[in-house]
């Protein structure tokens, strides 16, 4: 690799005054040119972190999230990249899978001081990642629900109000039997998607129809919807309708509908939660619960800011709303139908 005292002798000049004219500080025009002109011929690419170093700053952040393929933490990323980008900012993704262990390991990496502050979207939390969250010498941003408010500034949407928005929906379609996909109930938003769900039954009167899938992803959801699609539901009459955890478990719902000959949105009603791409992908479209991925990125990546500028503010909490976008799978038959 070309160092700085490559390109000074190529150009010269003194180590110092290379330095200068590459960082745009105090250096003739002639200067400039001369050392521009041998970083050039040598390819030189500057030290980041020891510019950051040197300036207290890397112009670098850190977003960690349990999986950088899934599509709501594509939405958040770019949302977090626009916001950040505009103050100068570059972000460095991580995927830091759904574990603490991996969460934690992302966390003590940044005490290599590459970056200058992190927003985090981990699927579990422990006392072992609030205390590591703690100790981080650079601002960070927690996206979804602590178990300890206040700490933190902090991120999240209101996913139960979310459940019982997709359960309410279905009741007033007709809906009389409804079952529930959930991913992992060891997470945070297993867990309180889980609850939810429990809850809206309860106030409804309805059995209680719950598998838990292994993971949110396609093929975990696909496993777990062929259990709950073999199930009875009330007096022994099959399910009418199923809400999934997330638009990638309403896939799995989708194909194993479809191995038992099941129309979606005549024979089942499907509603997801995220509102991903994925939704309007699917045929019939799918009527998924919206719970502002771009705009949990968007406030994450202010809130970060903001604490940049003032480290000593008191940390604040912002919670996203839901909303339910209706498609074709809780569509009347005649609308939904069968898309072949």
């Amino acid at each position: 690799m070309t160092t700085l005292m490559e390109v000074a002798r190529r150009a010269g000049v003194s180590i110092a005054s290379a330095s200068r004219a590459l960082n745009g500080e105090s250096a003739s025009p002639r200067t400039v040119e001369l050392v521009e002109r041998a970083a050039r011929e040598l390819a030189y690419v500057p030290d980041a972190r020891a510019r950051g170093l040197k300036r207290g700053s890397t112009g670098q952040l850190a977003f960690g999230v349990a999986d950088v393929g899934n599509h709501v933490y594509v939405e958040m990323m770019r949302a977090v990249e626009a916001t950040v980008g505009t103050a100068g900012y570059r972000v460095l993704i991580s995927s830091v899978g759904s574990t603490v262990e991996t969460e934690v390991a992302l966390l003590r990496s940044l005490a290599s001081g590459y970056v200058d502050g992190l927003v985090i979207s981990p699927l579990r939390v422990d006392d072992e990642l609030l205390a590591e969250l703690a100790q981080l010498r650079v601002p960070v941003v927690v996206v979804g629900l602590l178990p300890h408010p206040g700490g933190f500034d902090n991120v999240r949407a209101n996913s139960a109000a979310g459940v019982a928005l997709a359960v309410e929906h279905l009741l007033v379609t007709g809906r009389e039997r409804i079952g529930f996909v959930n991913g992992p109930e060891d997470t945070t938003p297993g867990r309180v998607r889980g609850e939810a769900f429990t809850d809206a039954c309860r106030r409804s009167g309805m059995d209680e129809h719950r598998v838990v899938a292994a993971d949110f992803t396609f093929a975990a959801g696909l496993d777990a919807a062929r259990e709950l699609l073999d199930r009875p539901g009330a007096g022994g009459a099959p399910l009418d309708a199923v809400v999934a955890a997330n638009d990638l478990i309403a896939a799995g719902v989708y194909h194993a509908a479809a191995e038992r000959g099941l129309r979606i949105g005549t024979d089942l009603a499907v509603v997801g939660m995220d509102d991903s791409a994925l939704a309007a992908q699917l045929l019939p479209t799918l009527t998924s619960v919206d719970l502002g991925a771009a705009d949990r990125g968007r406030h994450a990546a202010e809130l970060l800011l903001a604490r940049l500028r003032e480290p000593g503010r008191p940390a604040q909490a912002v919670v996203v709303e839901p909303t339910l976008v209706v498609r074709s799978s809780t569509a009347p038959s005649q609308e939904a139908g069968d898309p072949s």
